[in-house]
């Protein structure tokens, strides 16, 4: 099983926002690089392993 660990800005996504947000869950937008947003696109799966860590 593949590991996922993003980052993301401190200001731009807090984990109050997280927190708040329905199910817990949403949608992560924004990335500019296209080998990222590939990877996440298509070998990320949902209930896969991530780790989120704010810059």
């Amino acid at each position: 099983m593949k590991h996922w660990l993003l980052k993301s800005e401190p200001n731009a996504f807090l984990l109050e926002d997280l927190k708040n947000a329905p199910n817990q869950t949403e949608c992560w937008n924004g990335v500019q690089n296209y080998q990222a947003r590939n990877l996440m696109r298509d070998e990320m799966k949902l209930g896969g392993s991530r780790t989120v860590q704010p810059q």
